[in-house]
């Protein structure tokens, strides 16, 4: 099949993008280049990158023309093929291997009782370092990690281990720069990860529970297809709600008004939950090929050309969210495109939202109703593929 790209437009360059300006702050850098168009070609990471809303739906919605299965995939060389980089109908049929484990169900059977105990003993370990600790290092970050870990079924590792794999792989995703550094270390953890899972699958064979790799210890599902898509759930599945919870309550703290709302309506925290990931997105950027000469909102886009659809900038849209800059747990609900959509919507996505929205959010201000942000620290956001607090210095009473 052909597309018409009669009287489309050349898509423009931006060389002035760098990527450690990306790092730092990339939303002043999507509201310069939205201004001219939706999608520009970026020399910097080397892909096109698609900040429009309506242009990254489209991209994310049509497998025909623009693949998930990229050549010369970052994620691929980090983590393996797995079924993010794949489409219909591979990608279905893997997808479908995960069946309920991180579906509502199982979330109200089994893991709403390991969340609610995970957030008491790091709540318990933050009181215990007291005033002045770092919310991510010493909550946000064990906490999500220990929840994968246990969801997961690494019996054998720990929490520590779940980030370090977790960080290093994911550094590999985002690895535009090419830092032999980054391949190094992520190939220690790939590795490291492929030892954890053999020494499990037999384990689990015998002692079945309700992980997700005892459900796929019984399934014909190739070990190469396991470990790429263990890799990938543990890139996604730590860093999205460790990011999303620390990047709603820095929100919260930083905007008194805010926190008073929830304050006021406990069944507000979904909300709070859903403007953060809106308004940060923890994974900013996925990519996609052009399977054929296509057309892009108006603009010509060429057979193999390497996309980044960013939702990080796609989420700021103001087209489609008003004053998107703010966050506003008040504004009027549009749909996000944090979790993505169409047939890769994150298999994550009710894990996030019951741990931190459901959990941790609503215990951790109960526990500390006085927590506040250290004045004398200031907290650090980063990244652009993947965005979040780097640090979150806090203090309470």
């Amino acid at each position: 099949m052909t597309t018409d790209v009669t009287g489309a437009r050349p898509i423009p360059t931006d060389d002035q993008v760098t990527i450690p300006a990306l790092f730092d702050d990339p939303y002043p850098i999507y509201r310069r280049l939205r201004s001219h168009a939706p999608v520009h070609w970026i020399p910097a990471v080397n892909r096109y990158m698609v900040i429009g809303y309506h242009a990254c739906r489209t991209v994310e919605r049509d497998q025909e023309r623009f693949s998930a299965d990229e050549t010369n995939s970052l994620m691929k060389r980090s983590m393996g093929h797995s079924m993010l980089r794949k489409d219909d109908p591979e990608h279905a049929v893997e997808r479908a291997s995960y069946g309920g484990v991180l579906r509502p169900k199982a979330i109200k059977n089994h893991w709403r009782a390991v969340f609610d105990h995970n957030a008491r003993t790091y709540l318990d370990r933050l009181r215990e370092i007291g005033p002045g600790a770092d919310l991510i290092r010493d909550f946000a970050a064990p906490y999500a990690a220990e929840n994968l870990r246990v969801i997961m079924g690494f019996y054998e590792a720990t929490q520590q281990d779940m980030q370090r794999w977790s960080q290093t792989m994911i550094d590999g995703t985002g690895n535009y720069a090419d830092d032999p550094e980054v391949w190094r270390m992520a190939k220690e953890s790939s590795d490291e990860v492929d030892e954890a899972i053999d020494r499990a699958l037999p384990y689990l064979r015998s002692h079945p529970d309700d992980s997700l790799l005892s459900r796929l210890a019984d399934l014909p599902v190739p070990l190469e297809s396991i470990r790429a898509n263990m890799k990938m759930t543990i890139g996604g599945g730590l860093n999205e709600p460790r990011d999303a919870l620390g990047t709603t309550v820095w929100a919260l703290l930083s905007d008194p008004d805010q926190r008073a709302l929830v304050a006021a309506d406990p069944a507000r925290w979904s909300d709070a939950f859903e403007e953060s990931v809106r308004w940060v997105a923890p994974i900013g950027m996925y990519p996609r090929e052009a399977t054929r000469d296509t057309e892009l909102d108006g603009f010509h886009v060429p057979a193999g050309a390497r996309l980044g659809v960013v939702v990080g900038a796609a989420n700021r849209d103001p087209e489609v969210f008003t004053n998107p800059d703010r966050y506003d747990i008040d504004r009027p609900k549009q749909p996000h495109l944090a979790f993505g959509g169409g047939e890769h919507f994150c298999a994550g996505a009710w894990v996030a939202r019951s741990s931190v929205a459901q959990v941790a959010l609503p215990m951790l201000f109960d526990t500390l109703p006085r927590l506040r942000l250290d004045p004398e620290r200031p907290a650090r956001a980063g990244g652009w593929v993947f965005r979040g607090m780097r640090t979150l210095p806090v203090l309470w009473d």
